[in-house]
C-alpha cells in the first residue's frame, strides 16, 4: 500500500491527477486525470505498484466534458 501512495502522491503532485479515491462496496478505487494523452496516462498507470504486482487490473474511461459547475471549468477549457 505505501508503494500505491508513494504513486499517487508522485503524480498529484506533478498535477496529472486531481482526485483519486476508493469506489464504494470495495469495488477498487478511481482516479481522475486532467492534461494528459491516453498513451501517457498508459504508461503512468503501468508504473502503479498495485498494476505491476497483478492486484488490479485497470480500465481507463474517458469523457469529453461539455458541460460543467463553474468550479470545474478548467476541465473545459
Amino acid at each position: 500500500m505505501a508503494g500505491h501512495k508513494m504513486w499517487l502522491e508522485t503524480w498529484f503532485e506533478k498535477g496529472v491527477f486531481i482526485l483519486s479515491g476508493s469506489l464504494q462496496s470495495c469495488a477498487g478505487g478511481g482516479i481522475i486525470a486532467t492534461d494528459i494523452t491516453r498513451d501517457a496516462l498508459e504508461r503512468i498507470i503501468a508504473e502503479d505498484p498495485f498494476v505491476i504486482e497483478q492486484i488490479v487490473v485497470p480500465e481507463i474511461i474517458e469523457l469529453t466534458p461539455s458541460k460543467c459547475d463553474a468550479r470545474l471549468s478548467f476541465l473545459i477549457d
